[in-house]
């Protein structure tokens, strides 16, 4: 177990072999770095920058380019009209916002 362990590959059979030799229950967890608030506003500034940065792309291409002056609020503001809570983890990038305004320079 020791030399497994030192190598990054201990099993949850020999761990559960070793807990029940010492009269323990095995437990094992994922503990973040962050706290959650923290993970959840990092992952919607990255969505919202994503999903702005490619409408920012697109209207450039139309010769509308949009000024960067306000990003932050552009962001904070797709944040809270646009995005839920299962938009954060789900995968799906689709997200389309009737009420996000553009402003131009």
């Amino acid at each position: 177990m020791e030399k497994s362990e030192a190598a990054e590959k201990v099993r949850l059979e020999t761990l559960r072999r070793a807990a029940d030799a010492l009269d323990c229950v095995l437990v094992y967890a994922l503990v973040p770095k962050k706290q959650l608030q923290q993970m959840v506003e990092d992952q919607a500034r990255k969505i919202a920058i994503d999903h702005l940065s490619r409408v920012s792309h697109s209207m450039a291409l139309e010769d509308q380019a949009v000024a960067n002056d306000d990003l932050e609020l552009r962001v904070q503001e797709f944040i809270d009209n646009s995005l839920g809570q299962r938009d954060l983890w789900n995968g799906k990038r689709r997200i389309f916002s009737k009420n996000l305004t553009v402003r131009r320079p």
